[in-house]
């Protein structure tokens, strides 16, 4: 039983050792993670403005489709794409401003 413990002793010593010299900084960790996540804003807000970009040329062409063949429903297409382009640039204008 003695040597047992002797083992067991030794063994979290020496995991105690090795989780302390791989100890960091908290905040300079948090501040590195920060800037990352950051750094990555500004590339996905231009990405979701071409998104809605294409989404709105998509949705431009239906609606001209719908006018042209004369549906009655045009008016709702055109508006439920006019609104999810908005949707996206002012969902990406907001989260870029909380975040940054």
């Amino acid at each position: 039983m003695e040597k047992r413990t002797k083992k067991v002793l030794l063994t979290g010593m020496a995991l105690l050792t090795a989780l302390s010299v791989f100890a960091q900084d908290g905040a300079a960790g948090i501040n590195e993670a920060t800037q990352m996540v950051t750094s990555y804003f500004e590339p996905a807000t231009q990405l979701i403005y071409a998104i809605g970009a294409v989404v709105g040329l998509i949705g431009g062409v239906k609606v001209y489709n719908k006018f042209s063949s004369g549906d009655p429903d045009t008016s709702k297409t055109a508006a439920s794409w006019f609104g999810a382009c908005i949707f996206l640039i002012v969902a990406a204008t907001i989260l870029q401003a909380f975040f940054l």
